[in-house]
């Protein structure tokens, strides 16, 4: 009999050992995943650190003017977002385009408006947020006659300081923009340029500008309110990195507790 149990624990232990070298392949694998992970995770955060060291420099360095049509091509989100920069020109506020917002100072609107430039372009200007209940009395109501938009010797010229924004776009949480029902949920300044009827001349710069606090012309009511760029990132790699180490470590460990379990049991009773 004894013979007999021999013979029937010993395929069974065969079969436990061909299904080690199974679980090894999928415990280094898993691993090599999860250290990875981590590792990626690593470099995120040293690249966000990166991004938020340019972006700290360059919201607290001197405003230089707006760049020239000529550097147009080469701004980047890496490069200029968030550069403080200085306008002069003149408002087109009868092609003010009202995008829906939410700020610390709740529910509204920011009022994007076309800015003809003593430089002789076009920048939109974001001039700040207003309530939601304002929204209905600023809203675009005509559009302009074709030809220069810049014509109008009447404007008077202001000088506006803000920081350097590129275009907002769409995401799976964003609503779509409709410009025939004027309605606006991301700021693409290609998009309301077409829909005010902007065109090569006078050139649209590529981006827009949040004005900062305090910007309306002399004598204008204090709404919209300028200066609530939120410039803020993120920033949770640290904690996932460590989260993907700590599953590789777990993993390997429960790896070696299953290796030395069943080192430790005698042949017929391995685990």
């Amino acid at each position: 009999m004894t013979n007999d149990g021999n013979d029937r624990t010993a395929p069974a232990a065969s079969r436990r050992r061909r299904t080690s070298p199974v679980l090894a392949l999928l415990a280094l694998l898993l691993i090599v995943l999860f250290a990875g992970l981590g590792t990626w995770q690593v470099v995120r955060l040293q690249w966000k650190l990166d991004l938020i060291a340019r972006v700290n420099a360059r919201v607290h360095a001197a405003p230089a003017p707006a760049p020239a049509a000529d550097r147009w091509a080469g701004i980047t989100p890496e490069s200029d977002e968030y550069r403080r920069v200085t306008l002069r020109g003149t408002y087109l506020y009868d092609l003010t385009t009202p995008v829906q917002a939410l700020t610390e100072e709740g529910s509204g609107y920011w009022l994007l408006t076309p800015m003809c430039t003593t430089a002789g372009t076009i920048v939109v200007v974001n001039r700040g947020f207003i309530p939601a209940e304002l929204g209905a009395r600023t809203r675009y109501t005509a559009q302009r006659a074709q030809g220069n938009p810049c014509g109008d010797p009447e404007q008077a010229t202001v000088e506006v300081a803000g920081l350097l924004r590129t275009s907002e776009r769409g995401n799976a949480f964003t609503r779509a923009n409709n410009p025939a029902d004027e309605r606006w949920y991301t700021r693409d300044v290609a998009a309301i340029a077409a829909a005010r009827g902007l065109g090569a001349a006078p050139p649209v710069a590529p981006f827009f500008v949040d004005a900062a606090a305090n910007q309306n012309p002399p004598g204008s009511p204090d709404k919209p309110v300028g200066g609530l760029t939120v410039v803020k990132f993120p920033n949770s790699h640290l904690v996932y990195a460590v989260t993907w180490y700590a599953l590789a470590l777990m993993v390997a460990f429960a790896w070696w507790w299953v290796v030395r379990t069943r080192d430790d049991a005698p042949a017929g009773d391995a685990p």
